[in-house]
């Protein structure tokens, strides 16, 4: 049965993202988000996407296409993140009075508002990734200097800080009711996903047993890119420690495309390689993906049929 299992099964392009009780998906030529209303019906939108012939090459091209992609992949998922929480208010909270700031920001930008916004979120989430995770445990290790560590010991020290600043990161939020909840339909993602590339119909019966972990998942890209930022570390200088930060910035553009690599190897192979470069993602999954329910594999199954080739050759790698 595991031998007919593998032969009928493939990899597939398809990639998606858990939003705030949704769940977006992006295919070949479309995307779609999904969304559980306060009302108990499935919202669906769809839009067109450039992807093959019709993309830049710089979106197409190997280790170039990792950081523009995941910069887009970024500004599309908290574009999303932010539609899917406006449809979860209702008539009720429309009502209510706008704070002072609320409305000086209405009154200010008007219907450019959420573009704003966007971009806010985005400058926001970069330079707090920033310095989370690189000048935080820089700036903590160089402390060690001041014991008389060698430098190697603070380039050990620099790393265990940064893995344990993003395991405790996401362990952290995972506590929360609102992010468990995310984290399900992250699960539920996956699951749709992995019944898809089975070849199996996609009902919440066949999705229900799957594997809520993926290989090519962007947490798993993200412990990519920290694992390969401790290893560069071990041949930056220390003597200067803005000088250390200012090539980790550098650095991050070549790290950030490798890891993209990585990923996209990953996910279309699988053998001993492939089992050793998903292995920490696979791991940490268990913190950022939970079991879903039916109702939320049935968001998750709305959001991928829409984004289903018309020719399954075309999601084929």
């Amino acid at each position: 049965m595991s031998k007919d299992k593998k032969a009928c099964s493939f990899k597939s392009k398809i990639g998606g993202q858990a939003l705030i009780e949704g769940i977006m998906m992006r295919g070949i030529d479309t995307a779609a988000m999904a969304c559980r209303l306060p009302n108990g019906t499935i919202d669906v939108e769809t839009w067109a996407v450039r992807n093959g012939k019709t993309a830049p090459w710089y979106t197409k091209t190997p280790f170039i296409r990792g950081c523009f992609n995941f910069v887009s992949s970024m500004i599309e998922g908290i574009r999303c993140t932010m539609k899917s929480a406006e449809k979860q208010i209702t008539e009720d909270d429309e009502e209510e009075e706008l704070s002072k700031f609320e409305q000086w920001l209405t009154d200010k930008f008007g219907d450019k508002l959420m573009p704003v916004m966007m971009i806010i979120s985005v400058v926001f989430a970069m330079a707090l990734s920033i310095g989370l995770f690189k000048f935080l445990p820089m700036f903590l290790s160089n402390l060690l200097m001041q014991a008389g560590a060698p430098d190697w010991v603070k380039t050990v020290g620099e790393g265990i800080i940064k893995l344990v600043l993003l395991i405790g990161y996401f362990y952290v939020i995972s506590l929360t009711e609102s992010m468990r909840t995310t984290f399900e339909y992250h699960g539920a993602e996956h699951k749709t996903i992995a019944c898809y590339e089975a070849q199996k119909e996609l009902t919440v019966e066949n999705i229900r047993p799957m594997s809520r972990f993926h290989p090519r998942c962007g947490t798993s890209f993200i412990l990519i890119v920290i694992l390969l930022s401790i290893v560069v570390g071990m041949f930056l200088p220390w003597k200067n420690i803005l000088v250390r930060f200012g090539l980790q910035l550098l650095l991050l553009i070549p790290e950030a495309s490798i890891s993209y690599e990585l990923i996209k190897l990953a996910g279309r192979y699988d053998n001993i390689i492939t089992k050793i470069i998903s292995a920490p993602g696979l791991w940490l999954q268990r913190i950022t993906t939970n079991e879903p329910s039916d109702k939320q594999i049935e968001v998750a199954i709305a959001a991928l049929t829409p984004c289903l080739p018309k020719d399954s050759a075309d999601d084929k790698w």
